[in-house]
């Protein structure tokens, strides 16, 4: 979607069709996505082109942490990097919105991965304009208005710049349904395994729904550029949704038409001196 389209996520799907036949049909094409990933990985390292940044977004619940293990469970660990931006510390407000995620942004030849991101200072802030007191901004509503507006601009100015320097950028937004958080967040409370990932701010932030879901909205709207897209991924039925998200990432890499690095005619002679060093 080009930026400034005008989203309403009650209409996007929470659950699509399920694209696989079971869970033996599951395991069998994301074993093969990985192993695709894989090795589109080691060429990624090698060829030392691009740098990949994945985003990941989306209410409570909604399996942006399974999605990054699962879909990437089979990538090097020398290669990729996972951040997790939770609330800011006391330097990280001090200095400009986009200060704290810019210092993880991934070299050359490296995956980074952000769950969560510079995203979330136009969402929970937005939903809860009290925090911008904490950066030295004015709550005053009319102030507000214009400074999400110019955060949009710095996002996507920020993200064209990265991808002319040869940052490729996927953001995925998992979109879940109400009913299904409930669900979710029953079932941490029923499952003890699960307990530990139950918190009761969850449970508050519910009561800002749809607040959140027309501050997503506005973000995906104005934020989703041809060279820095958003997705929408329908996440009621996890296991399609890290299906889609591996997907998308295999043709985003798979359309940077990459290789390894030919060997020269230079290289191939000193490799046959090398050669004959070590048979002697």
């Amino acid at each position: 979607m080009p930026a400034g389209t005008t989203v309403d996520l009650a209409q996007w799907p929470t659950r699509g069709p399920e694209l696989y036949r079971s869970k033996k049909d599951y395991k069998k094409t994301m074993e093969a996505q990985v192993e695709s990933l894989s090795d589109l990985q080691r060429i990624h390292y090698a060829s030392n082109r691009y740098a990949l940044l994945l985003i990941f977004q989306a209410m409570d619940t909604a399996g942006k942490d399974g999605a990054i293990r699962n879909v990437m469970s089979g990538v090097d660990p020398q290669g990729c990097a996972v951040h997790s931006f939770k609330q800011p510390s006391a330097e990280e407000l001090e200095h400009d919105f986009l200060w704290r995620t810019q210092r993880r942004l991934p070299e050359r030849g490296q995956i980074g991965i952000f769950n969560r991101s510079y995203y979330e200072e136009v969402l929970i802030v937005r939903v809860h304009p009290e925090l911008l007191r904490a950066q030295g901004l004015s709550g005053d509503e009319t102030v507000r208005r214009a400074l999400w507006e110019e955060r949009y601009a710095s996002i996507r100015d920020s993200e064209a710049h990265l991808h002319r320097s040869g940052t490729r950028i996927l953001k995925f937004f998992l979109h879940l349904s109400k009913d299904e958080q409930r669900a979710r967040l029953l079932a941490r409370i029923d499952e003890p395994a699960k307990n530990w990932k139950f918190s009761l701010a969850d449970v508050e932030e519910r009561t800002h729904w749809d607040d959140y879901q027309q501050a997503y909205a506005a973000a995906l709207g104005a934020t989703s550029t041809a060279e820095s897209p958003w997705f929408v991924v329908p996440a009621d039925d996890k296991k399609s949704a890290r299906l889609i998200v591996s997907e998308i990432i295999l043709a985003a890499w798979r359309g940077l038409k990459l290789a390894y690095p030919e060997t020269t005619a230079k290289r191939r002679q000193e490799l046959q001196q090398i050669r004959r060093r070590l048979e002697k």
